[in-house]
């Protein structure tokens, strides 16, 4: 059965060492901070609009291009599953911070891939390896709990979108973060 495609906004490309985050406010990309060092991220970072994670920001998706996308570009994704994951700050308990896994997936382009499994298992790892050290150079622990196919991934996305949506009808922000970003307020999706 084909699934419609995730409409995911692409914060930080391929390959960049700068983070940047969505300042709604602005409706504008800032940059948040720089990324140690050696690394950068593998591959296109970005978020689903109107969807509340429990992290308080909207749901991530590492999206799986051939060549590297731009900050701002709206790219319709095939999910292909769920890196699920704990983070834990010091003195704070820990929280899920998710990684959910696609491709793009346009009239033009169409993946042969459909769940994690068609990904080899050193790429899996070595995302998982990102996520651990980026985190660890940050002070924070991320600790990898499972893989999960694109069905558990499409539930936590509808789930994070009733968070987004009760949230917002209890009058209540939609996340805490000073300074407007993407933490603040994101541009919702109708449909």
């Amino acid at each position: 059965m084909a699934r419609t495609p995730v409409e995911v906004v692409i914060e930080t490309p391929a390959g960049s060492r700068s983070k940047y985050l969505y300042d709604e406010e602005r409706g504008l990309f800032r940059l948040h901070k720089l990324l140690p060092l050696g690394a950068t991220f593998p591959f296109d970072f970005g978020f689903v609009p109107g969807t509340l994670a429990e992290d308080g920001d909207p749901v991530d998706v590492l999206v799986l291009s051939a060549e590297p996308l731009f900050s701002g570009c709206l790219v319709p994704v095939r999910l292909l599953g769920v890196i699920e994951a704990e983070q834990k700050e010091e003195g704070k308990k820990a929280i899920r911070n998710d990684r959910l896994i696609g491709v793009p997936e346009t009239e033009k382009i169409r993946p042969r891939e459909r769940t994690l499994a068609d990904i080899p298992e050193a790429v899996l790892d070595q995302l998982e390896h990102f996520f651990v050290s980026y985190n660890q150079a940050e002070g924070r622990t991320f600790t990898p709990r499972g893989r999960r196919g694109p069905e558990v991934a499409l539930r936590l996305l509808e789930k994070a979108r009733r968070a987004y949506g009760s949230r917002a009808t209890a009058g209540v922000p939609r996340s805490g973060r000073a300074g407007g970003s993407r933490k603040a307020r994101t541009p919702s999706r109708s449909g």
